[in-house]
């Protein structure tokens, strides 16, 4: 290839290059999915967030264990709303959530002590309530030992269309 070849290539991407700009400029990139919208969280998680960073001995960070909150936790965190900056739903949303699951569960053994916001003890678990959160744990196992043993259900693929050519003799 020529000198001259080079430079008639050189200007022809010059020109396809400048031609993209403008068209850039008139027609912008549409934004990536992560650009356009941020990633919605859990609005549970959102609440459970600085439940943990503003009481941490209460709702400490995995994979340290949950401890039994004290019966009646809601009324006094909704104390600290505007120190949480959320609201009273996300809040009561968030201490639900919390208190559901098998590391929750797990935490209420009779005679353990039970803690407020501050992480010191107000009270302890019950027989019954102990009970109670271990039949919910155990029947969170087999409903999800359920759903993974389900089977799926069958769709039958579709059947191709034949044509059958009839021959006469």
């Amino acid at each position: 290839m020529g000198f001259e070849q080079l430079a008639g290539l050189r200007d022809r991407l010059r020109a396809e290059n400048e031609q993209a700009k403008a068209e850039n400029a008139t027609h912008p990139k549409r934004k990536s999915a992560a650009q356009a919208k941020p990633r919605e969280q859990d609005p549970a998680v959102e609440a459970i967030w600085p439940l943990q960073k503003h009481f941490p001995l209460a709702f400490p960070v995995n994979p340290a264990p949950k401890v039994p909150l004290k019966e009646g936790i809601l009324k006094d965190a909704e104390q600290h709303l505007e120190l949480l900056g959320i609201t009273r739903e996300q809040l009561k949303l968030g201490i639900s959530t919390w208190c559901r699951g098998a590391r929750y569960w797990a935490s209420m053994v009779e005679n353990a002590p039970r803690l407020d916001l501050g992480g010191q003890a107000a009270g302890i678990v019950t027989a019954a309530q102990a009970m109670y959160a271990k039949q919910q744990a155990s029947r969170q196992r087999s409903q999800g030992r359920r759903n993974r043993a389900k089977p799926k259900a069958h769709v039958p693929a579709p059947v191709a269309d034949t044509v059958v050519e009839q021959t006469t003799v």
